[in-house]
């Protein structure tokens, strides 16, 4: 009998043979339902996998990520298949499961067309009715090529070329289609419940500019139509509120032909832009950070010195002066090691806390830029800590409860990653342990969860990632963290310790906001352009009912502008309900309408963006009550 240890410890016993969808519906008829693919002593297989040995098993539905990403996988299959049928001349590429969907690049000498894909989405539906199963079977490399240069499918012959010589090659077949693959597959195209092709865009071959553009489509697929449902209304709900839509309609921000990927902020954006910085300053100052400003362009030698040079270059951007090579500066650090490094340190003064919104510039793919999430140049919130060895772990966590506390102010969840040394970095083994101890030590101390990113650290040291939640579930890493031993031993930076000698201080990169540009878009998506008064760039709108209330209207407005109110006059000869409507539209938080009552009995007619008639108040009360929740910055 073959020993078949379970995720909760359990061990049961089955003929040699037994393939693991026969275990998996002996352990619950729902499992047995729900189960799309198994690992075995940590290796992916395919349900129908026979089991001839003692081995550890765990089974994954489409809940967990493995069974997903094989869900979605077998989608990107039955959609080639469609492909296939319906145009036997296309080429096959490759077609990955992907966050939230999956996709097949395609070489066709025609564009798909929407109509394309409606037929593709048909044909896809035939297959999944057809409920093929999926089959796994190996090739030797010969059989291989023998294979699919016979089918003139030289995209897959090229990648069977590129396996190392002692890769076993597999390929699977549902129906008259196989491909190559290494799988796993879920049971059957039968399982496919519910999918939708999303889009068709260009991509080249391997993602070289070099090398052919193919077509992509995109699609998604769930297990029930609900889930496909939701999700469609949220990809809906997203176009909705995409920020370069609504940058331009509240009149934010624009990106110009002029400058791809370098943002103008305009007077309203500029107006929330101060205020996310102000709110910035305010805090940082009680926690004990002094605020410097550094350079934009600084000598080839700093950048050659940092590190950045040998490991950043390619995201650089360069000048000469004086015919002498300078760098524009992609990040803020070496600007701030300089700050410090140009007077000597007590020990008595640690931790130094440097704080900085510099702008960098980085050199971005004309192809990845998108609005204000991804940019040429932008603002890091950076700040520097220079502290005794003793100071890191209450240095690390007065930095969480400040991450901590800007993204509850927005009503943002987040979720924690620590991510370690990558392949391309500095230093010794015993420096990045100990680097990475440290955070760890403080994420416990905080009682924090937290996901162990393996390889995604700066080359210069570990880091602790904070990943935001937005409003429809999207996540954003933001905040971070960074834990550095090297750059002040590159800079020999120095303090002079209690026993009079110069020692080595510990160095903390760190930002919260992360780039105030990509903040601004995240929280625009976030509240859909609705941003809580503290934020809004205009405040108030003061609407007189006619002409002859504009007197009283300007008065009112005179006396908010007195207690900082962000207020406008509409004083146009329009009827009330149409300027209502308008600064709706324009997500403003309070109309205040004013008649002959108001006029008369000093009172405001009180209406919110969101909850509607509020009625009518004496004006003092309203600027009460507006002053305090600009105050407590509340969201609602």
């Amino acid at each position: 009998m073959v020993k078949v240890t379970l995720k909760d410890g359990s061990v049961r016993e089955y003929e040699p043979g037994t393939p693991l969808s026969r275990i998996a519906q002996d352990i619950s008829p729902r499992l047995g339902k729900e189960a799309l693919v198994a690992a075995v002593d940590g290796r992916l297989v395919d349900l129908s996998y026979p089991l001839h040995r003692d081995a550890a098993v765990e089974f994954y539905t489409f809940e967990d990520e493995p069974g997903r990403d094989a869900f979605r996988h077998s989608a990107a299959h039955v959609m080639a298949q469609a492909v296939k049928r319906l145009f036997p001349e296309v080429k096959l590429a490759i077609g990955p499961a992907i966050a939230e969907g999956f996709y097949y690049d395609f070489d066709a000498e025609k564009p798909f067309t929407p109509a394309d894909l409606e037929k593709i989405e048909k044909e896809m539906q035939a297959i999944v009715k057809e409920d093929l199963p999926f089959k796994r079977f190996e090739v030797s490399r010969e059989e291989a090529l023998e294979r699919f240069s016979a089918a003139g499918e030289k995209y897959k012959v090229e990648l069977i070329n590129e396996l190392p010589g002692d890769a076993v090659i597999s390929c699977y077949q549902q129906g008259e289609f196989v491909d190559l693959c290494a799988g796993p597959h879920i049971p059957s195209t039968g399982r496919l419940k519910a999918f939708k092709l999303t889009s068709v865009a260009g991509a080249y071959w391997r993602g070289d500019e070099r090398n052919k553009m193919l077509q992509r489509i995109y699609g998604t697929a769930f297990p029930k139509k609900s889930q496909l449902e939701e999700y469609l209304f949220r990809i809906e709900e997203a176009k909705r509120r995409d920020h370069r839509k609504l940058g331009a309609e509240l009149d934010l921000f624009s990106i110009q032909e002029e400058g791809p990927g370098f943002p103008f902020f305009h007077p309203r954006g500029m107006v929330l832009r101060n205020q996310l910085e102000q709110f910035w300053r305010e805090e940082h100052y009680k926690r004990g950070y002094q605020e410097i400003r550094t350079p934009i362009i600084l000598n080839r030698s700093l950048w050659e010195r940092s590190g950045h040079w040998e490991h950043y270059r390619e995201n650089m951007y360069f000048t000469r002066i004086d015919d002498v090579e300078y760098a524009i500066k992609p990040m803020n650090c070496p600007g701030g090691i300089l700050v410090y490094k140009s007077r000597l340190h007590s020990y008595r003064e640690l931790p130094i806390r440097l704080a900085e919104l510099g702008l960098v510039h980085r050199h971005e793919l004309s192809g990845v830029l998108h609005g204000l999430m991804r940019v040429r140049c932008f603002t890091q919130d950076d700040a520097h800590i220079f502290m005794l060895p003793s100071q890191i772990r209450e240095e690390i966590i007065g930095v969480i409860d400040l991450v901590d506390y800007f993204y509850s102010i927005f009503g943002f969840n987040y979720k924690v990653e620590l991510s370690t040394r990558p392949e391309k970095s500095m230093g010794s083994d015993e420096i990045w342990e100990m680097a990475t101890t440290a955070l760890e030590e403080a994420l416990k101390a905080k009682g924090m969860a937290y996901k162990v990113n393996e390889g995604d650290g700066a080359f210069y040291g570990p880091k602790i990632d904070f990943h935001l939640e937005d409003c429809l579930g999207r996540t954003w890493q933001c905040g971070t963290i960074q834990l550095d031993f090297l750059m002040p031993e590159k800079f020999d930076l120095t303090y002079v310790g209690e026993d009079g000698q110069k020692h080595r201080p510990v160095m903390i990169h760190r930002v919260v906001f992360g780039s105030i540009e990509r903040f601004i878009g995240i929280l625009t998506e976030h509240f859909a352009g609705a941003f809580p008064t503290w934020l809004a760039p205009v405040q108030v709108r003061v609407l007189p009912i006619a002409d002859r209330h504009a007197g009283y209207a300007r008065q009112v407005v005179e006396r908010l502008e007195r207690e900082n109110i962000r207020v406008e006059l509409d004083a146009r000869n329009e009827k009330v309900n149409y300027k209502i409507r308008e600064a709706q539209a324009q997500k403003i938080p309070y109309m205040l309408v004013v008649g002959d009552m108001e006029a008369r009995e000093g009172t405001v007619a009180v209406r919110h963006r969101a909850r509607g008639d509020q009625g009518a108040l004496p004006l003092e009360e309203f600027i009460a009550r507006i002053l305090e929740e600009i105050r407590t910055k509340a969201i609602g």
